[in-house]
Parts: structure tokens; C-alpha cells; sequence
């Protein structure tokens, strides 16, 4: 308890958790933006408990990896050697993770209509072509991955327990909360699937560099997606002034 107090009385710890806090929600970006995409996929009745499920089972992986921070720490030392570079447990599962999310960009990318005006109303919406088990499962692979990612940032950012729990309560608690929005945007803006599905492609081969060890900043990655959804922006404004103007000729 006087630990807390300390922590709680400390400037320092508060600078450290508003920082990590930001950090895990722009983390968070990434795994929420797959959960929404792939949950639109299920029956209409099947996908606000499915993205809850998903975001609490991110919620009990962090929770669970932090309760073994010296199990993660070890994920960092090479294990392997291939061709002179050496592989670490983390840097495998990166490389994992982002082929996984290449294969889902790439085949979701050939499901549901992109059309911004279908003929068939009924094609606007995501064809469901996913099993609820099946999204749960691909969910929680990928939470795993972006688990992973999130604990092994907080532990380099500060060496508090109790802030690495508060900021990753925290930012589940923010996912949790833009959910739904989220994905009700995605499924209502078809045009706005092929972009997320961008996004995620390039995610994945953000994760595929970085377990390569080739970094690659965040703030790059995250500047191209909102510059990219500005664009989008842009053109979905251009295309409801578009149908204003014919409705008004009609």
C-alpha cells in the first residue's frame, strides 16, 4: 500500500502513465480496426458480443502477460539463427502475425461489395461469410500478437507494475468504447472496408519488418493512415454533395 501512495504521490509516475496510456491506445488502433472488420462479417446479431468478447480476451492477454513480465522479457533474447540474423521468440510471432493479417487484408478484400452505390441495397451491407467461433478464434490469434507488441512497450516504457496495469485497463476500456462506433462507420461506408483493409495490409508488413528487425516509427505508420483517411475524407464528402445535387435536379 505505501508503494502506492508512493506511486500516487510521485509526478514522475503520473508523467509515465499519461504516456503510456496514449501510447497503448494508439497501439490498440490496429487490433481494434481487425476486430471491427472481421466482426462485421457475422450476423448482425452476433457482432457486438463477438467484438466484446474479442476486446476482453485482449483485455485478459495483456493482464496475463504482465502478471509474467520476466517470461516476456525472455522473448526478446535470439533463439534462433538464420542466414547470419538472429530470430527471438517475439520477433517469430511479429513475423506470424503479420503474414496472418496479409492472408485475412488480402481475401477479405474479395468478399462484400466495395460499390459506394450498389445496384442491390442488399449488397452494401458485408456478405457474412464467417463462422462465430471461427472470428472468435482469428480474434484472439491476433490479440495474442498485438498483446504481445503492447506488453513488451509498456515493460521498455516504465518499470511499475501498477501503471502498466492502470494504462492497459485503460486503453481495453477506450477499445471497448470505439468499437462499436468504429465498426457501425466501416459496415455503413463501404468504400471506407478497401481502406481499413489497407491499413491492415500495411500493418502487417510493419509487423513482418519489425520481426526482421528492421524498425519502422509508428509516427510514420500512423501519419500515412491519417493522411490516407483524410483523403478518404474528402471523397466521401465529394460523393454525398454529388447525390444531393442529383436529387435536388430529380
Amino acid at each position: 500500500m505505501e508503494y502506492l501512495l508512493q506511486l500516487a504521490a510521485s509526478p514522475t509516475a503520473w508523467v509515465a502513465l499519461a504516456t503510456l496510456v496514449v501510447m497503448e491506445i494508439v497501439l490498440g488502433i490496429d487490433n481494434l480496426i481487425f476486430i471491427s472488420i472481421l466482426t462485421n462479417k457475422l450476423p448482425e446479431q452476433h457482432r457486438q458480443k463477438a467484438r466484446r468478447i474479442g476486446i476482453g480476451m485482449a483485455l485478459i492477454l495483456r493482464l496475463g502477460l504482465l502478471s509474467t513480465i520476466a517470461f516476456i522479457v525472455q522473448l526478446t533474447a535470439p533463439v534462433i539463427e538464420i542466414l547470419g540474423h538472429a530470430f527471438s521468440w517475439k520477433d517469430m510471432i511479429l513475423i506470424a502475425g503479420g503474414l496472418f493479417l496479409l492472408w485475412k487484408a488480402t481475401t477479405m478484400s474479395t468478399i462484400g461489395s466495395m460499390d459506394p452505390a450498389p445496384e442491390d441495397p442488399k449488397s452494401a451491407t458485408s456478405t457474412v461469410t464467417l463462422g462465430f467461433a471461427a472470428a472468435i478464434g482469428q480474434i484472439l490469434m491476433l490479440d495474442m500478437v498485438f498483446s504481445i507488441d503492447s506488453i513488451i512497450t509498456a515493460v521498455g516504457m516504465t518499470e511499475h507494475l501498477p501503471i502498466m496495469i492502470i494504462a492497459v485497463v485503460v486503453s481495453v476500456l477506450v477499445m471497448l468504447l470505439a468499437a462499436d462506433p468504429l465498426a457501425k462507420f466501416i459496415n455503413d461506408n463501404p468504400t471506407v472496408v478497401m481502406l481499413a483493409l489497407g491499413f491492415l495490409i500495411m500493418i502487417g508488413m510493419t509487423l513482418i519488418a519489425e520481426g526482421f528487425g528492421a524498425h519502422v516509427p509508428k509516427g510514420y505508420v500512423y501519419a500515412a493512415m491519417a493522411f490516407s483517411a483524410a483523403i478518404e475524407v474528402l471523397n466521401m464528402m465529394s460523393r454525398r454533395a454529388r447525390q444531393k445535387r442529383i436529387a435536388a435536379e430529380v
